[in-house]
């Protein structure tokens, strides 16, 4: 069976990757800058979305802080994605986060080998495109160009 989807121009795609990509670092700066104060934090870093040198551990609040910002952008922008390319959710998320791994490695002047920071940007990715493809999904069921599970 041929998939019979609707086929999407190269300029809608990177259109819509550089929306998501925008939707997230705003929505990670805005989190960062709420958990800073909420934990009152004397200094806020404007490299928050790229920090991965923060020693982990759970007594230090700028880890926390960082934690915390992370799960919760990857959290809402899953939903703010699904608003945006309504479909394939999965692929703006997972390409997303590549460009967000490479940004940080070339604004950190270093590629990150912190496991803690892989597995929380991991959980994070999983967080985003569940939610993010389970409200595409529910807000496109009665879409019929929707492509249905059983077309994967």
């Amino acid at each position: 069976m041929a998939f019979k989807g609707k086929v999407v121009d190269s300029k809608t795609v990177l259109l819509n990757l550089l929306l998501c990509l925008l939707i997230f670092y705003s929505v990670f700066y805005m989190i960062g800058s709420v958990c800073f104060g909420a934990f009152r934090l004397d200094h806020f870093d404007g490299l928050i979305p790229f920090d991965f040198k923060t020693e982990p551990t759970e007594t230090d609040s700028k880890y926390l802080v960082n934690l915390l910002s992370l799960e919760l952008t990857y959290f809402c922008s899953g939903l703010l994605f699904a608003a945006v390319v309504k479909r394939r959710v999965w692929d703006y998320a997972l390409t997303v986060t590549l460009l967000h791994v490479l940004i940080t490695s070339l604004v950190m002047l270093e590629f990150p080998m912190v496991w803690q920071w892989w597995l929380a940007l991991g959980s994070g990715l999983f967080l985003m495109i569940c939610n993010g493809q389970l409200i595409a999904y529910f807000t496109c069921q009665s879409d019929q160009s929707y492509a249905s599970f059983s077309l994967y």
